[in-house]
């Protein structure tokens, strides 16, 4: 986004009123507690100079008055009760609207597909995690003070106005000088949320990729290279934080010294009339009680504006992703995949290096293993995402042929259809968090003992239950237990599956000598009960074990043969 665009946004953007249920009630909410606190910094001021004026013109106790003191009590009581319900519901809001943009995101992100969190995964994991929580300062403090501009500022205003007019001119002409440099400060911070923002999203993405390929660069003997950026990284997120919070404590005083400026110039001008008998006492105290409730509002949301540019750009990363248009969905049911053939014709993808793969041809007929090969780089993974239906081709289609003949392309079939029957278990698998036992009967509920205990013993997770019990706990995407193991788990998840079709990427790629002979066994297993396998192979093995080998090429290696 350009910065003429950020300039022209709303301070309160519609497209989170709109779209988001929980800051609507919020907004909602807030503005009704506003204007119960207007009503009751009237009261509160129209009581107090009745009182004030009894005791200094009168000599009147205000005991002497019960009447006034109970609807002062109940006025700063609601007006409390108020300020306490919106701060309480504030919080909850936040949390409701960030829950809620958050799982939109992380949905829209799947539903884009692999080619649109392509090079991005990480980008997008910062901001669906810290980066939307920039949501809450906004939505807790800034609007809250926004929307009290909106009520109570030109109620007290109108007050003052009916109860001395000139100290209402003198309000209306100093009121913008609080907007005026609120503008000034916002032009010297002018990008500073978004490029804060940036970089913190850019250090997320440093570090949970530096975090994955640990144990592939402690292998490698290179765990100390990537230190000098992450730290380069974090001193330049470092520098733009300090530079943010600088202007924030200058916007602030420079806020207070304006607002304390401009209650003075109308106290000055009462005192003045107060003195030459040109006012009455009680006015004039309601007055001055009003007079900093009107500013208060506006100068609250000069000192917020840090909140609102960082709960903007937060605002407009959500919706960056949400506005991006996640591939057409078919209209026709996916026929049965133990029957049907699927097959690449001519198939290319775009790739920041070419085409890859270039011109893919293959076939995967039912109840049969195909390996997929070619050197990395190649396109194999991209070929078995066109294939099911994750990526469009770029050229040539990939369609499935019936058993009866018919022949649909993958286009046109409802997505969740086909990806019901297939069981996917990609190089780095992804595996919910819980127990053993729990992940696996998440792919087979209601799977029985023996059935796990079989699953087990096929992919070698036994001996892995045998050292940490059934009742293992596994953090988020299976922490706590080694990459192979993770691998076995995903394998026994597959097994367990009903899923006709079988996707295996490199199945063997993190296990020793031993237990790629178990993966072998589990493929002709797999073979055996009728289950389509495709398997991405490097190793020779696999190709072996295959029933059929396609080569995947891309425009470069074309051009070369």
């Amino acid at each position: 986004m350009t910065e003429p665009a950020m300039r022209r946004r709303p301070p309160l953007d519609p497209r989170l009123v709109r779209e988001v249920a929980a800051a609507r009630r919020h907004v909602a909410r807030t503005v009704a507690l506003g204007l119960v606190q207007a009503g009751c910094v009237i009261v509160t001021a129209l009581v107090i100079a009745r009182l004030g004026s009894r005791l200094l013109l009168d000599r009147g106790l205000p005991q002497e008055a019960p009447e006034l003191l109970l609807a002062l009590v109940a006025a700063l009581a609601v007006r409390a009760g108020a300020v306490l319900v919106e701060e309480a519901t504030a919080h909850r809001a936040a949390t409701s609207a960030i829950s809620e943009l958050r799982g939109r995101i992380v949905g829209h992100a799947a539903r884009l597909g692999p080619r649109g969190g392509a090079g991005r995964g990480a980008d997008l994991t910062a901001l669906a995690t810290t980066g939307i929580e920039n949501l809450r300062p906004y939505l807790v403090g800034y609007v809250p003070q926004l929307l009290l501009t909106a009520t109570v500022t030109p109620l007290c205003l109108l007050t003052i106005g009916l109860l001395d007019p000139l100290s209402a001119v003198i309000a209306i002409l100093t009121l913008p000088l609080v907007p005026l440099f609120m503008v000034l400060v916002g032009k010297l911070t002018a990008g500073r949320s978004e490029k804060l923002i940036a970089d913190m999203r850019s250090l997320w993405s440093q570090l949970l990729d530096l975090v994955e390929g640990l144990p592939t660069l402690r292998a490698l003997g290179r765990e100390q290279g990537p230190e000098a950026t992450v730290r380069r990284l974090g001193d330049r997120h470092r520098a733009s934080a300090m530079g943010s919070l600088r202007y924030a404590f200058l916007s602030s005083m420079v806020l207070e010294l304006l607002t304390t400026l401009c209650v003075a110039l109308i106290a000055v001008s009462i005192g003045m009339r107060l003195v030459y008998g040109q006012m009455d006492l009680a006015p004039a105290l309601a007055v001055l009680v009003l007079a900093p409730e009107v500013y208060q509002p506006l100068r609250n949301v000069g000192s917020r504006y840090h909140a609102s540019t960082d709960g903007l750009a937060a605002v407009d990363a959500a919706f960056a992703v949400l506005g991006e248009e996640p591939p057409a969905d078919g209209d026709r049911p996916a026929p049965d995949l133990r029957t049907s053939t699927l097959a690449l014709r001519e198939v290319s993808v775009r790739s920041r290096d070419g085409m890859a793969p270039h011109r893919a041809e293959l076939t995967v007929r039912p109840g049969r293993v195909l390996a997929l090969t070619g050197p990395s780089g190649s396109g194999k993974t991209t070929a078995a995402q066109v294939l099911l239906g994750l990526l469009p081709a770029d050229a040539g289609r990939a369609e499935i042929i019936a058993a009866d003949g018919t022949t649909t392309p993958i286009d046109a079939l409802q997505r969740r259809s086909l990806w019901a029957q297939v069981a996917w278990l990609p190089q780095r698998p992804v595996l919910p968090p819980g127990t053993i036992r729990s992940v696996l009967t998440g792919a087979r509920p209601g799977a029985g003992e023996d059935e796990l205990e079989a699953a087990a013993a096929a992919t070698g997770l036994d001996a892995v239950i045998a050292e940490r019990g059934w009742e293992a706990d596994l953090g988020r995407a299976g922490r706590g237990i080694s990459l192979g193991e993770r691998q076995r788990l995903a394998l026994a998840r597959a097994v367990l599956s009903p899923a006709p079709l079988v996707v295996l990427d490199e199945p063997t790629a993190h296990l020793d000598g031993a237990t790629e002979e178990v993966v072998l066994d589990l493929i002709t297993a797999l073979r055996a009960a009728g289950r389509t396998v495709v398997v991405i192979a490097h190793r020779s093995a696999l190709v072996d074990l295959a029933d059929e080998v396609t080569g995947v090429r891309t425009e470069r290696a074309e051009a070369l043969r």
